[in-house]
């Protein structure tokens, strides 16, 4: 039996891809299987009785060595913020090609700690700061240094000791430019480096705590427990800077979005699924329920979305206990037709995430082809002639070209780059000024405006031709083509119109990385937790690859 790919008209809107959790795919969780054949270290810990100072940390294999260096500032609380106009953070860390010299140390020592305004260089591959969560890790120091161990549900109430509010790279702020990094086969799966340093800045955070509660009362003071170590991660707070990156890089989306959709065709059409795989899903399935009972948020919206998660995970689980065969034919292709008709979008896709923790053998090819060498993809084929472009258009974007852009409430946003912090924002245009700065990130506009265009051209038109006189339109016509060959490609939505959920796009995003818990402070920010459940530095030889839905009992 062929299944067939889900149609990117319905999994591209942005309320289904608002709905994605991480999953094996994810960046995270890929990272540590292929690290954990690696050599861990502490090489330095320079901390005062404060905590204050310099650490490094290191992963070696063969002849390649990355360090995290630290750097653990004295910041007033007025001082320490998550906002991108902060300039000041509780602690600086940026990811090391090799191991740093002592006047590398003092050269980063200058820098770091200033972050966009500070100058890295080519041996330094990604940048990032993080700030406290002030009550839980005073709250961890305290008890630690009293003998004991901290309120555990008073922890993963939060989940983390820090949160990070960027980690940059790419050849930002002087970092390594991708070029000279991208075919070394020890990180060949995405966003490798970014994963090390956020995991090394977790390891970080709990040898602080250590350190302080011991220098506090050094006769009295534990260790935080091994186990509530692994049941906190590292926070984040995300704006609207990550948003325009998935419009951006229309090829590398695809290749995220395809590699879940070809893990879930896989899996369904698998005719005979084995006992094994089968208690495997089911095992997860069940164990996950606890990890949702500690996503907290103070918003309404995702209030509603965790309670219908809730309830549908119920639902299944009563079906799979009392209903359904796992022996029949094609088991997991009638499951996810059944999820289809019974469950709402947020357990739908928390479904098609748990179908693939039975299959390495489906996802691990999967995870090298989710990378994209954007640039081959970007030249448009000007001898092609209108009617190619009008059929396209009309294949795949039949509904954006519907849109009535006439109509205020469809044009109402536009996206602009913030003066002072050089990062994306969004406006009412009819409200605020600067809509004559907006980037060109209204992809559906414009798509639409172009179909307007060329609707009563002839046919035999050449593309070139058409953009000699027409090239405002030039991006949106390489993106058609584009789409043509990689059909997950585009948002099937408006970003402009008044009932956009900028959150939708973060937590596409942050879904691949692998984050949990998104907490939305607005419809334009969140907080999520990374790395929650993971095994510890030490542990990475031999561990669970279901770590994630492990929690404390």
């Amino acid at each position: 039996m062929e299944v067939q790919l889900r149609d990117p008209k319905v999994v591209m809107k942005l309320s289904k891809l608002g709905s994605f959790h991480q999953s094996k795919l994810s960046f995270l969780r890929s990272f540590l299987n292929e690290f954990k054949d690696w050599e861990y270290k502490r090489d330095l810990f320079d901390l005062n009785e404060n905590g204050y100072g310099k650490a490094v940390y290191s992963f070696k294999k063969q002849n390649r060595t990355y360090s995290l260096v630290c750097f653990a500032n004295q910041i007033s609380d007025t001082e320490r913020s998550d906002r991108v106009i902060a300039t000041k953070w509780d602690a600086a860390f940026t990811l090391h090609d090799g191991i740093p010299t002592k006047k590398d140390l003092d050269r980063l020592l200058e820098n770091v700690p200033k972050q966009e305004v500070g100058r890295l260089s080519y041996k330094e591959l990604t940048l990032s700061r993080a700030n406290k969560s002030l009550r839980i890790f005073n709250h961890v120091v305290e008890n630690l240094s009293l003998g004991k161990q901290p309120d555990i549900n008073k922890v993963l109430e939060v989940g983390y000791l820090y949160r990070t509010t960027a980690v940059y790279g790419s050849g930002k702020f002087g970092l390594a430019d991708r070029f000279r990094i991208k075919n070394r086969t020890e990180i060949c799966g995405p966003f490798r480096l970014e994963m090390m340093l956020v995991y090394l800045v977790r390891q970080f955070t709990f040898d602080q705590v250590n350190h302080i509660a011991k220098q506090k009362n050094p006769r009295k003071a534990v260790e935080l427990d091994r186990e509530i170590c692994r049941n906190l991660g590292i926070g984040n707070s995300t704006g609207l800077g990550m948003a325009p990156f998935i419009v951006n890089h229309p090829t590398l989306l695809n290749n995220w979005v395809l590699s879940r959709e070809l893990s879930l065709k896989k899996i369904r059409e698998i005719k005979i699924v084995n006992n094994n795989d089968a208690e495997i899903f089911k095992k997860y399935l069940k164990k996950s329920i606890k990890n949702i009972s500690f996503w907290n948020t103070s918003s309404e919206y995702q209030k509603l979305k965790i309670l219908d998660l809730k309830q549908d995970l119920k639902k299944l689980i009563s079906y799979l206990d009392e209903d359904f065969d796992f022996k029949k034919n094609y088991p997991f292709n009638d499951l996810y037709i059944w999820c289809e008709k019974n469950l709402k979008d947020e357990c739908i896709e928390y479904t098609v995430s748990m179908l693939m923790e039975p299959y390495d053998n489906i996802t691990n090819p999967l995870i090298n082809q989710m990378s994209s060498d954007e640039d081959k993809f970007f030249t448009i084929p000007t001898q092609k002639k209108i009617e190619t472009l009008k059929g396209i258009l009309e294949k795949n974007y039949s509904e954006i070209i519907k849109i009535d852009f006439s109509k205020k409430e469809n044009n109402q946003n536009f996206w602009f780059i913030s003066k002072n912090k050089e990062e994306p924002r969004l406006a009412n245009r009819y409200i605020e000024k600067g809509s004559e700065l907006e980037q060109p990130l209204a992809i559906a506009r414009d798509i639409n405006k172009l179909y307007k265009r060329i609707l009563n051209l002839r046919n035999s038109l050449t593309i070139g031709n058409f953009l000699f006189e027409n090239n405002d339109l030039r991006h949106v016509v390489r993106r058609a083509f584009i789409s043509e060959n990689f059909p997950y490609a585009e948002i099937q939505d408006n970003t402009i119109g008044s009932k956009l959920m900028p959150i939708d796009m973060l937590r596409l995003k942050l879904s691949f990385f692998g984050a949990v818990k998104f907490d939305p402070r607005s419809d334009k920010w969140l907080r999520i937790c990374m790395f929650q459940g993971a095994p510890l530095p030490d542990e990475l030889k031999s561990f669970d690859s279901g770590w994630i839905y492990n929690s404390i009992n």
